[in-house]
Order: C-alpha cells, then sequence, then structure tokens
C-alpha cells in the first residue's frame, strides 16, 4: 500500500513538474514577445519620427485657405442663410449647393465656430466638427465597414481580440457618433450609396444609430453592460448634418433634401476672381499687373482654378528672380495647361432684328444669359420650315424600371410660340422658312426661354428691332399666358452683371425683395402682347442692325 502511495505520490509530482514547466513556458513567450513586439514598436516608431521630420512647403491653396468669413469671397447671401440656419438656438440640417471651388467646404468648417459664440447656442465648447466624403467613404453590404454610421466586429472578424474570443460582439461607432453634440460635414453627399443614404436618413429622424449583430443575444451574462446597452438603446447621434454638393438639387433625393434647408453658393463673377486672385498674391508676397488679372478672371471658372494659375505664374517669376506676376506669365500658363475662356456674358451694344435675350439657370442655381436668334424668309413653297439648333431634341424620364422618353421642353416651346402666332396675331408659320438658334455650344433645354423665342421669332418675321438691354423668362402658352419658371433670382443677377437694364419676369414670380435691386429695372407680365409692348418700342433707326432674310 505504501508502494502505491509513492507511485501517485511520483506520478502527481511528474504532473506538477509539466505544468508547471508548460505555464513557465507560456510566460517566457509571452515576455519575449512582449520584449519583440516592444522592439518593433521602438523600431516603427523611430522610423514614424523621422518621416514627420520631412516637410515639404505648404501648397497655395492650403496657405490661402479662408481662416474667417470675410476671406469667402462672393458667396455673402450663402453665408448670411448658413448663420441663420447654424448659429441660432435651434440649429437645423443643411444642404449647401454650388459649383466647384466657391467656399462651401471653407464655410462648412468655420461655421461651428461661429455658432459656438452664441451663448444661446447648443454647441457646447468641446462640439466637434466631423468631416467626411462620400465619394470615398469605403462602404461594405455586408456591414463590416461602415465608417458613416458605424459597423459590429463580429467575434469571427480577423484581430477581434480578448471579446471575440470569448463571442462577443463589438460595436465600433461611425461619423454620426463621432458627430454628437456637433457638427457633420458630408461632402459630395449626392454620392452617398442609396442604402447609406436611407439609413442616414433613419438617424437624423431618431438621432441615435442602431446596429445589428447575429451573434448578439440579450440574454449572454458574459456581454458587458456597455455593449447590452448600445445594441438596446442605440449608439447617440445628435448632430447637425451640413451636406455639400456639386449637383442640382433634381439629382438629391426628396427625403433628405425635405429634413433640411437648402442653401445656394453662387458662382463667381469676374470681380470676385480678381479679389481672390489680390488675396492670393498679398498673402504669398507677390504683386500682380491689373492686366494680368483680368486675364486671370477671363480663364478661371472659381477660386481653386485662380490659386492654381497664380500658384504656377509665381513659380515661373521666382524662376526669373520677379516678384511680380505679369501678363506674359499667365498667357503661358493659360497655353501651357490649355485652360479655355469663359463664354462673355454681355448684352449687345445695339439693337437687332431677330435677336432676344433669354436667361436660363444651371447647375445648382446659377444664372446665365442667353442669346437667341432668328432669321425668317418667305417660303416659295407655301410650306414652311421650322429649323431648330443647338436645342435638346429628345429627353429621358424616370429610372432603371421604367424610362420615358418625351420631346424636349425648348422644342415644345417653340411649337407653343408658332401655335400662339398664328391663332392670335394673324402670323402663319408656313409661309416662312424659320431658323431658330440657341448660340454657345451647350444644348438648351426648359420651358423658361419660351417668352425669348417669341419674341426672336415674331422680330424675324416683323423686321421689328429688339431692344438689346432686356432680358426675359418665362413659359410660353397655347394662349399666350405667362407661366412662372423657377430660379428667377439667380437669373436677375445674371441679367444685372451681363448689363441689362431691364429684365421682364412671370407676373406670378414677382416677389418684393426684387425692389431691393434698384440697378436693374423688374418688370412683371403676364402676357405676350405686353412683352411685344415693351420690347418693340420705336428705337433710333441708327441703333439698328437689319436682318439678313
Amino acid at each position: 500500500m505504501t508502494g502505491l502511495w509513492t507511485v501517485l505520490g511520483l506520478v502527481q509530482f511528474f504532473f506538477a513538474v509539466v505544468i508547471g514547466l508548460y505555464f513557465w513556458n507560456q510566460l517566457k513567450s509571452q515576455k519575449n514577445n512582449k520584449t519583440t513586439i516592444e522592439k518593433e514598436s521602438k523600431k516603427q516608431m523611430d522610423k514614424l519620427r523621422k518621416l514627420k521630420q520631412i516637410s515639404l512647403t505648404k501648397p497655395l491653396s492650403e496657405k490661402t485657405r479662408p481662416t474667417e468669413f470675410s476671406e469667402i469671397v462672393g458667396q455673402e447671401e450663402g453665408l448670411k442663410s448658413l448663420r441663420a440656419a447654424l448659429c441660432g438656438s435651434n440649429p437645423q440640417h443643411v444642404l449647401v449647393y454650388g459649383p466647384p471651388g466657391t467656399g462651401k467646404t471653407a464655410a462648412a468648417r468655420l461655421i461651428l465656430e461661429e455658432a459656438k459664440k452664441n451663448l444661446e447656442s447648443p454647441f457646447k465648447e468641446n462640439a466637434k466638427f466631423i468631416e467626411l466624403d462620400a465619394t470615398t467613404a469605403r462602404f461594405d453590404e455586408r456591414g463590416i465597414a461602415d465608417p458613416l454610421l458605424g459597423s459590429v466586429h463580429d467575434p469571427i472578424y480577423q484581430g477581434a481580440g480578448a471579446m471575440g474570443v470569448a463571442g462577443i460582439p463589438q460595436p465600433k461607432p461611425g461619423a454620426v457618433t463621432k458627430a454628437h453634440g456637433g457638427i457633420l460635414f458630408l461632402d459630395e453627399i449626392g454620392e452617398l450609396h442609396p442604402l447609406q443614404m436611407n439609413r442616414l436618413l433613419k438617424v437624423l429622424e431618431d438621432r441615435k444609430v442602431f446596429l445589428e449583430s447575429a451573434y448578439y443575444s440579450s440574454e449572454d451574462p458574459k456581454c458587458p453592460s456597455h455593449i447590452h446597452e448600445i445594441f438596446q438603446q442605440g449608439y447617440p447621434a445628435d448632430f447637425r448634418l451640413i451636406g455639400a454638393t456639386t449637383k442640382s438639387p433634381s439629382e438629391i433625393p426628396s427625403a433628405i433634401r425635405s429634413r433640411c434647408i437648402e442653401i445656394f453658393f453662387k458662382d463667381l463673377s469676374p470681380d470676385n476672381i480678381k479679389t481672390i486672385c489680390e488675396n492670393t498674391c498679398q498673402k504669398v508676397g507677390y504683386n500682380i499687373e491689373k492686366e494680368a488679372l483680368n486675364y486671370v478672371a477671363l480663364y478661371a471658372g472659381n477660386g481653386r482654378e485662380a490659386v492654381n494659375i497664380i500658384q504656377i505664374a509665381a513659380g515661373l517669376t521666382r524662376e526669373e528672380g520677379r516678384n511680380k506676376i505679369l501678363v506674359k506669365d499667365v498667357e503661358w500658363v493659360i497655353n501651357t495647361s490649355q485652360i479655355v475662356a469663359k463664354r462673355s456674358e454681355y448684352l449687345e451694344e445695339s439693337y437687332k432684328i431677330g435677336v432676344a435675350n433669354a436667361l436660363a439657370v444651371y447647375g445648382s442655381n446659377s444664372g446665365k444669359l442667353l442669346e437667341i436668334e432668328s432669321l425668317s424668309f418667305k417660303s416659295e413653297s407655301k410650306e414652311g420650315k421650322i429649323n431648330i439648333m443647338g436645342a435638346v431634341e429628345e429627353e429621358e424620364m424616370g429610372d432603371s424600371r421604367r424610362v420615358i422618353k418625351r420631346k424636349s421642353m425648348a422644342k415644345s416651346s417653340v411649337e407653343n410660340v408658332l401655335s400662339f402666332l398664328r391663332r392670335h396675331l394673324d402670323i402663319v408659320p408656313s409661309d416662312y422658312d424659320i431658323y431658330l438658334n440657341f448660340p454657345g455650344g451647350i444644348p438648351v433645354d426648359g420651358p423658361s426661354a419660351g417668352v425669348a423665342i417669341a419674341v426672336s421669332v415674331y422680330s424675324a418675321v416683323t423686321n421689328k428691332p429688339v431692344d438689346n438691354k432686356t432680358a426675359m423668362t418665362g413659359e410660353v402658352s397655347l394662349r399666350g399666358a405667362i407661366k412662372p419658371v423657377g430660379g428667377v433670382k439667380a437669373k436677375i443677377e445674371a441679367a444685372a452683371s451681363g448689363g441689362a437694364r431691364r429684365i421682364l419676369i412671370p407676373e406670378q414670380n414677382f416677389q418684393r425683395i426684387f425692389e431691393e435691386y434698384d440697378q436693374i429695372e423688374i418688370v412683371p407680365v403676364s402676357r405676350v402682347e405686353e412683352v411685344f409692348d415693351i420690347i418693340f418700342e420705336p428705337q433710333n433707326e441708327s441703333e439698328i442692325t437689319p436682318a439678313m432674310g
């Protein structure tokens, strides 16, 4: 019996030694691994420090980035709207439309600090500004990664750590939660994945975001309380959204538009471009010739393009030991970069027969002056033809499930005008061969050119001159009524900057705020006959350019 206990004792001692050696090796291995990791980490930190010591000069675009609202040029009304929407006691979600390089991102980056100056603002001193580019936001439909809304690292996720080994899913907050209590800026919001957009709408409604995982169980005792809280109550996501886009409002889902205040940043005028160039040169210590400024304003479409032209031109002057940018420097940049001049949008200096000044809206909400020109010839066959150039032939509506093709609105406007002239003014279109052109190289579409089409065609047929300093907009019905159109405010500004003295707009579009435009006369009209009485008033014969037909 004693021998048996001795054997058992030896066996027990043997297993104790084996187990001890196992754990000793494990501890030694952990220590070695820790030492190896520390050595590798130290090595990588040394590399990182060396990389941080290397620094190039800041690009000119970064040096000249606005640091206060006064440095954002040409967007006074947009900035006023942005302040009204976000700097009060009840800030709202905002969508900012506008062409690239007009200051949308710069304004968004500054608005939170501006809001904090208001003591009634709900934004606290520690409120964060979280910025995310929707075009590069990596999205996985399986839910593995979503930087906008957040995701869950399930236990099978590589690198899930100790909780993963224990079978516990781990929620990871997205930008909507990181922006809690502050502002989330989504650049190019129109590029968001449709599923992300729909989920974002839910977050805006609930002011929290819910995450899901097949591995989560509310009855799992191993699951920490904070994870239970996140899955059951959601991550907090009470923020204000600023979405910026270069798309037009019609391209943004109506569901998100209805939840936001819409603000428009307009195209920069040539004077705005010149101001940006002067400010840029001042910040980098260069002078610039006045004529060189004019060249930049003629070719640069926005502030970013203007800064890029100045940056390259400044490099030329530095190589030649000068500190003044000359016309030849700007010309060299323009030619080598193959930049095309912007189309001049100024009204003609003389009265012309068959030429009318129309107004259009493009992009987000930018106004544009357009010429519509007509020629008419007596038809020898009494079967006159109408030839339309520069207009869209047909357009498509709908989505991938159902597409409808229809005649373009511009062509429909021409037919409406011809029908009205025949019925009400005893002009028989079939007696003439009429050529109608929309110059400019960009196909025109939309009903708002109806009034200008009527004036142009009537002028060409009757040989009556058109007032060259009057611009017009409005849709014409078959009965000659002038219907309301969109973008009137942008059109008024385009007409004023183009040198118009008067603009005709639909009576239903007239607002009292338009009376503030003292540099241009705004005349509301309701019938085509009213337009003709205004446009075709007697003029000095010497100012008239005769028709060629």
